[in-house]
């Protein structure tokens, strides 16, 4: 309970029936505009992969899948995804999409070691999507142009909500600004990484961290990443690594910073097998995705997830997760924020 924060004088700006009918118009919306910017055909996606093919998002490396047996398998195991970060590159050579273009689906999963509170619960739903990269994009420049593009579909939809729900005024930036991790431990150094990004996202509204997952001239890590998806280690200016990064905004109803979506650039060969190195990991290397990284059979692609309740909370700020999905959550929390107009669904 004391990660629950409750903003003061709470009111939601649209009811339930509201709310239901406004998530709807923002997920078609962003859907169609996602596809459109970045030239991704949907796809179907997996609830649940094998165990042991190392398919799966190991995110930092700690939270543990639900995991269930197969009867009619002899009892393999299959695990529900974390989320499909590794699949969507096999896709791109398993459907043998071209360079410039690349698919995204509804991915749902279930991440039952989440610390429960106003942003984070059991269930996840996101957009996941990949794109197959051309020869010499594989630099800052194009992850960059790559943000660009996506923050100018939030911002069509931030307009969207504000012509149909004109109590809810438009809050984001014209533009985002561009952070590396070792700017924000030089700016605010005697701050924890959680602080920084709420420091810079109040200056600046909306900020993309570059630089996820290695580690700092401090020698902590902004945050965790796994090894084999984002490219966290490739040097690109003045000795800073990181092709890879974080589309973070500023809350207004929660007052904090609000990561809205994780991407990056991936892996070539040389820098998952340094990557699987640092993290102590190189045994990864004998699993099925990993063999076919290395055998060369993966195109080089960028891809991320961006949270689809995340999105929807945030245009219709709202202060809970939980008024925008249906999930499990604490009795006591429940309690909580019935008391302060927090209408969980």
């Amino acid at each position: 309970m004391s990660k629950l924060f409750i903003p003061k004088n709470y009111q939601p700006v649209l009811d339930l029936k509201q709310t239901e009918k406004a998530i709807k118009l923002i997920k078609d919306f962003f859907e169609s505009n996602l596809s459109a910017e970045l030239r991704l055909r949907r796809v179907t996606a997996p609830l649940f992969v094998m165990r042991g093919t190392g398919i799966n998002d190991d995110l930092n490396g700690t939270e543990r899948p639900v995991s269930f047996p197969i009867k009619d398998m002899g009892d393999k195991p299959a695990e529900i995804v974390h989320s499909l970060a590794k699949w969507k590159r096999m896709m791109l050579a398993d459907y043998q999409i071209e360079q410039g273009f690349g698919l995204y689906t509804d991915m749902n999963a279930i991440r039952p070691d989440e610390e429960l509170d106003n942003i984070h619960s059991l269930y996840v739903d996101q957009w996941d999507w990949e794109r197959v990269m051309f020869e010499g994009e594989r630099n800052l420049s194009f992850l960059k142009s790559i943000v660009n593009k996506l923050y100018e579909v939030l911002k069509r939809v931030e307009y969207l909500v504000y012509e149909n729900y004109p109590n809810i005024k438009p809050i984001l930036p014209e533009n985002i600004t561009f952070l590396h991790t070792e700017d924000l431990l030089e700016k605010y150094p005697n701050l924890t990484p959680r602080e920084r990004e709420t420091k810079a996202a109040k200056e600046f509204g909306a900020i993309f961290i570059i630089g996820i997952g290695s580690k700092l001239k401090n020698n902590e890590k902004h945050d965790g990443r796994a090894p084999d998806y984002d490219d966290w280690t490739t040097e690109t200016e003045n000795g800073k690594k990181g092709l890879n990064g974080d589309i973070v905004l500023w809350n207004s109803v929660l007052e904090s910073s609000f990561e809205i979506s994780s991407m990056g650039i991936r892996v070539n060969k040389e820098s998952l097998i340094k990557q699987l190195e640092i993290e102590n990991a190189s045994q990864r290397k004998e699993l099925y995705f990993h063999k076919r990284l290395l055998n060369g059979e993966l195109p080089q692609s960028i891809g991320g997830g961006i949270g689809q309740s995340r999105t929807c909370m945030f245009f219709l700020r709202k202060a809970h997760i939980g008024e925008i999905q249906s999930s499990i959550w604490p009795d006591e929390m429940k309690a909580e924020c019935k008391k302060n107009n927090i209408f969980l669904v």
